[in-house]
């Protein structure tokens, strides 16, 4: 997704206690926050905005991968793509 739209790709790892700390602060701030929240979250950054665009389902790794088809396939991602053309 990243290299298809040009952007930088930031991964944390949920074992460094450092990198932990940075996705806490972007699920909090702008992410589905829970005690316990659920991985993985996407956000989008552009022109310093910060949206949330996805998060994983508790179902399991089939419904998350489904769910990640529906929005590779939507509007809204497809604009996107567009935009980088």
């Amino acid at each position: 997704m990243a290299m298809e739209l040009g952007a930088a790709l930031r991964v944390f790892d949920v074992d460094d206690p450092e990198q932990v700390k940075v996705g806490d602060s972007l699920v909090e701030h702008y992410g589905d926050q829970a005690d316990d929240y659920l991985v993985p979250q996407v956000f989008f950054e552009e022109d310093g905005k910060v949206q949330h665009v996805f998060t994983g389902f508790s179902e399991g790794v089939e419904v998350t991968r489904a769910r990640w088809d529906d929005f590779f396939a939507s509007q809204f991602y497809q604009n996107k793509l567009k935009k980088q053309s």
